[in-house]
């Protein structure tokens, strides 16, 4: 079986481990990858993390990527276009409760599509 995966992207290594333990405690077969900080682990982004993290969780079914403040979607957005992935989307939502409401979503089988729309809804955005 497989899921649409999903990113979470923070400035802080430590604040996307958290969400991943909070989602990974109740859906553990959705695909759900991490780059928190630079490569060298200090506060920031980088983008090769974000392309890594990409790849890994795009199992077919596409990916959805949250992220915390305004660079982290910068290079969310510049590791998409490195990639050339057209099922990539970029989430406008709160990384926190946006992530989670889109892991339950894609643990339900659904598609890239409607698990985008699910967290949308859910936020307005």
């Amino acid at each position: 079986m497989s899921y649409v995966g999903i990113v979470l992207i923070s400035h802080s290594p430590e604040v996307v481990e958290g969400i991943y333990d909070i989602i990974h405690q109740v859906i553990k077969d959705v695909p759900i990858e991490i780059a928190g900080g630079t490569d060298d682990n200090d506060i920031g982004t980088s983008i090769d993390k974000i392309q890594q993290a990409i790849d890994r969780a795009n199992n077919g079914k596409g990916v959805l990527v949250f992220y915390d403040i305004g660079s982290a979607k910068m290079n969310a957005e510049m590791a998409a276009e490195m990639i050339e992935a057209d099922d990539v989307r970029i989430m406008e939502a709160p990384l926190v409760e946006g992530a989670y409401v889109a892991a339950v979503e894609a643990g339900m089988e659904k598609d890239l599509e409607n698990v985008a729309a699910a967290v949308t809804k859910a936020f307005g955005s």
